[in-house]
């Protein structure tokens, strides 16, 4: 019996497979999660905010006693200086029973 069709069958299924899967696992891992949501603070920032009224500077290195420390994000404007700091963080919010607010 000749398997070949049935080898080149799975080979085509494996040429894209393979690769999407690799694709997934690495849009899974911290590291890009981290790098996707610090792009989407810069772009937002980059569509949103008016260029006029602020100056952002992305990714500061800043020299500390101990060495140095990085900052994602930085807007200067008159209304005041906004440091963000992006995480990756899975956090469900709970409130315990019998604290929830009343309506």
């Amino acid at each position: 019996m000749d398997f070949t069709p049935i080898i080149a069958q799975v080979w085509k299924a494996a040429i894209w497979l393979v690769p999407l899967m690799f694709l997934l696992g690495l849009l899974k891992s911290p590291w890009a999660k981290g790098y996707i949501g610090e792009l989407l603070v810069r772009l937002f920032a980059h569509w949103q905010l008016d260029k006029q009224t602020y100056r952002r500077l992305h990714n500061v290195t800043l020299p500390t006693p101990d060495g140095t420390t990085q900052i994602d994000h930085v807007f200067l404007s008159r209304f005041g200086i906004f440091v963000l700091e992006t995480k990756n963080i899975l956090m469900v919010p709970t409130l315990p029973r019998g604290n929830c607010p009343s309506k």
